[in-house]
């Protein structure tokens, strides 16, 4: 393609069906709906991990987790295998970022010329104490909720920080972005809609809860989880966290709420495009690192491999990019090697070791039943890996020690049957199978995972000194304190 500004957003945790141009019936996302309109939205986008970092370490680099080895929450990328940024500034290419990264820290070689406000792992470590697996540990070294301990409207640091970083962007695009005379890459790591659910007055307000839609699938009405995710819910249970059935649905209100202001802030930058008269030559990509379950099946956050966690939001719009809509179907590896693209690099030369392949061939083809996506976890909660594979209309649950599950997303999008034990379905469950087997060994790559982590923990001292550092970093990932300005 003929290079151009290239500008990333990647949010934090918004689950792929809640926009207003993904259908959903009430979800308030009027910048991100116009932003679709005039670019290119991959309908069937999906996370290589849903788990934070993991699945930022596999977008920096282009490659599956197993391959790049960033496991879990405690192994943040930090710039030892390749990746997209390295290329752009060995091309002479300016890059920066602003915002969350989710990487092991400052002043390391992840690809970035400066890093503006940026958040990283807590004292480059993190959730380690979450690499103790198989078994899972007795207890968590903290009895502190997930998703805040208030929920509702007000201000967190997160939404503060949030705030900062738009300020931050809509000052580099109209200075830096403005003047500059060759090709640029800024990426803008935006939090919301990640928790704690603590949204805005006025965009939580949006959402009245007695107009909110029932989670599908709780176990109260009778669904039982499968049983590698009953052992992640015995675990950690966010949903037996909520005080009562009204906090619960605040929490939903609070997650809209969160999403619509992201949308504010996408908003911000894009009108910032238009003042600079950057909007004709800029390529806007927007996307989000994995998704969020809102309740359904009874569970919150992300963790597992059903649509409300892999399923990714994914817009392109642009110089040369086509209005319209593409279902094949796609992931964040893929737009690793699209970034490249954009600028004008090769990928293959520039990237060798990436897994996927530009988004702009690929909506050349706009549903292509042949093509596969794929997304694994090894991270908290889980004593054994899960994977999952994505061709055509099928998609593949394989966990290790435990039963497989695979749903026909045509007929059920849903994914409310398991068709694994059908005798109708024993062929189609074979081939998605080696479809798994062409990517990774899912056992081998359990083993391997398995072992880093315990090295890992090794290295700190053991699991008495891993759980006293998850005391530590109880409150999560902090929140830099902004200053300055970028440039």
């Amino acid at each position: 393609m003929r290079a151009a500004n290239t500008l990333v957003i990647l949010s934090d945790e918004h689950q792929a069906r809640a926009m207003g141009c993904a259908g959903h019936p009430f979800v308030s996302t009027p910048n991100l709906d116009r932003l679709a309109a005039r670019g290119t939205m991959f309908t069937n986008a999906v996370t290589p991990s849903p788990i934070c970092v993991p699945a930022r370490a596999a977008f920096a680099t282009g490659q599956y987790v197993h391959r790049c080895r960033y496991w879990d929450n405690s192994f943040g990328y930090n710039g030892r295998v390749r990746g997209w940024g390295h290329a752009l500034q060995e091309a002479g290419i300016r890059v920066e970022s602003i915002g969350k990264l989710h990487y092991q820290g400052e002043k390391l070689p992840t690809g970035f010329d400066a890093e503006h406000i940026p958040m990283h792992l807590h004292n480059g470590v993190g959730m380690v104490w979450a690499s103790i697996r198989d078994p899972l540990p007795e207890h968590r070294p903290t009895g502190k909720r997930m998703l805040g301990e208030h929920i509702g409207p007000g201000e967190s640091d997160y939404t503060r920080y949030d705030h900062a970083i738009a300020d931050l962007a809509v000052h580099w695009l109209s200075t830096i972005g403005r003047t500059a005379r060759e090709p640029w890459c800024l990426y803008v790591g935006f939090v919301a809609p990640h928790f704690p659910l603590v949204a805005p007055p006025q965009f939580f307000n949006r959402y009245p809860l007695d107009a909110l839609l029932e989670p599908k699938l709780h176990p109260n009405s009778g669904y039982r989880l499968h049983p590698w995710l009953q052992e992640h819910e015995d675990f950690w249970s966010h949903e037996a966290a909520f005080r009562n059935d009204q906090e619960r649905r605040t929490a939903i209100a609070a997650y809209y709420g969160l999403v619509s202001w992201l949308d504010h802030n996408v908003g911000r930058l894009l009108n910032a495009l238009d003042a600079a008269g950057l909007t004709a030559s800029t390529r806007v990509v927007y996307a989000s690192d994995h998704g969020d379950n809102l309740g359904a099946r009874g569970q919150w956050g992300k963790s597992n491999l059903y649509r409300e966690s892999t399923d990714v939001p994914l817009i392109i719009a642009g110089p040369d990019v086509e209005a319209t809509r593409c279902a094949t179907p796609v992931s964040l590896i893929d737009l690793s090697v699209t970034l490249l693209d954009s600028l004008g690099l090769d990928p293959i030369s520039a990237l060798p070791d990436a897994c996927g392949n530009s988004l702009h061939a690929i909506a050349s083809r706009p549903f292509d039943l042949r093509r596969a996506v794929f997304s694994e976890y090894h991270a908290v909660g889980s004593n054994t890996a899960a994977y999952m594979v994505r061709r055509g209309r099928w998609k593949y649950h394989y966990y290790v020690r435990h039963r497989p599950e695979l749903f026909d997303l045509l007929d059920d999008p849903e994914e409310t049957i398991n068709l694994a034990d059908s005798p109708g379905h024993r062929r189609t469950l074979a081939e998605m199978d080696e479809a798994l087997r062409s990517i990774c060994d899912p056992e081998v790559v359990d083993r391997e995972a398995k072992r880093d982590q315990a090295a890992l923990i090794g290295r700190i001292g053991g699991a008495q000194a891993a759980f006293d550092l998850g005391r530590a970093a109880a409150a999560g990932t902090p929140a830099p304190k902004p200053s300055g300005t970028a440039g």
